[in-house]
């Protein structure tokens, strides 16, 4: 049975959470998926010439990181037709867009080639328009490097993350019914504390790793033309009753395809994944109760936490209402506690994270 809108307290099943752990290719010679299920690190095996129809693929590197006042994000989009690079800078405190650099171009099919793992060392530099976009990934780190001009000067950016020893994340694949050869694949990577600065003409904006963090949306896909979901993540440090420090992330996306084989919701602690199932929100936020508190439940009871918002990140892009994304990317506080795998309840307070509602035709 699918989960996809039935609310949380009508749930009729449990995920299975198929986990693979061995490399596994994604798809078959004709194109049609092979995988279905999640894993701790990327090891499904992705041949993008094998993607069909090969004007629906959709690849992405996308990488958002802030505290409670700021938020980043620098990203570089090849959904075939076209794509896109940007960087962009929002004071979340004040509601306010402060920078937002963008180029675009059209036919990526067979240009600007993204890697096809993000977890494991790799290289991505482009230039597109007057744009220079660098993303390389070692074991041990990451950099991201972007500048364009802008407004009459420039955006820079420059910024470096840990890549803790272990780190793992999440990686789904989830199927569409229907529709053998699409498939939506990607990592979310959480818990990298990140330093660097967002250079917006002679102002420069300053991030520490003593409060920013890091999280990589890492996508393969190949989806029909209409979509809707949610993704919430965020990152942060917690102390036990000892006072010893640890890093704790969480990681819930739903309503994308079928989740019978697996659900994209984890928890982070200290580097290593806990599995829990599907997640949903008590009240639908949709018209107008974006700004209203978020109440999370998971079918296991393991997630259970409240966001009070405090910044509606809305953007509304639309052409001819043939290619659409309206998103509310709503940033706040959680209060509530989780559950660990061992059964360790951890109390979460004031942690800063978000989640979005996003309707998509692309």
């Amino acid at each position: 049975m699918k989960r996809t809108y039935i609310p949380f307290n009508e749930w009729s099943y449990k995920s299975k959470q198929t986990e693979y752990t061995e490399p596994t290719p994604l798809l078959a010679p004709d194109g049609t998926l092979l995988a279905k299920g999640w894993a701790r690190h990327n090891v499904f095996e992705y041949d993008r010439t094998l993607s069909s129809p090969k004007m629906r693929k959709k690849e992405w590197d996308f990488y958002q990181l802030g505290n409670k006042d700021y938020m980043v994000q620098i990203s570089f989009a090849n959904i075939s037709v076209g794509g896109y690079v940007a960087a962009k800078l929002v004071d979340l405190k004040n509601g306010k867009t402060i920078a937002d650099a963008t180029s675009l171009f059209l036919g990526g099919e067979s240009k600007y080639i993204l890697p096809p793992k993000g977890d494991v060392p790799n290289h991505f530099s482009a230039d597109v328009g007057s744009a220079h976009v660098v993303f390389d990934t070692t074991e041990t780190g990451r950099t991201l490097y972007f500048k364009k001009p802008y407004k009459g000067s420039f955006v820079e950016c420059n910024f470096k993350m840990d890549i803790p020893e272990g780190l793992e994340n999440i990686t789904t694949v989830l199927p569409f019914d229907n529709y053998p050869t699409r498939y939506f694949m990607t990592t979310k990577q959480n818990c990298m504390p990140c330093e660097g600065t967002f250079k917006v003409g002679n102002t420069v904006y300053v991030f520490k790793k003593t409060d920013t963090f890091c999280a990589l949306d890492w996508g393969r896909v190949n989806t029909p033309h209409e979509m809707v979901w949610y993704w919430g993540n965020g990152s942060t440090y917690l102390k036990d009753a000892d006072g010893k420090r640890h890093v704790f992330g969480f990681e819930i996306t739903w309503a994308i395809g079928n989740e019978e084989n697996a659900t994209e919701t984890c928890l982070f602690y200290d580097g290593k994944a806990h599995k829990i199932g599907a997640v949903d929100v008590e009240v639908f936020p949709k018209p107008d109760k974006f700004m209203n508190e978020w109440k999370f439940i998971s079918e296991d009871g393991r997630f259970n936490l409240t966001m009070t918002p405090f910044y509606d990140n809305h953007s509304d892009l639309n052409v001819l209402n043939l290619a659409r994304m309206h998103t509310h990317q709503v940033h706040g506080l959680w209060n509530g506690d989780v559950t660990l795998d061992d059964g360790t309840k951890l109390e979460i307070k004031d942690m800063y994270a978000f989640c979005e509602y996003v309707e998509n035709k692309w």
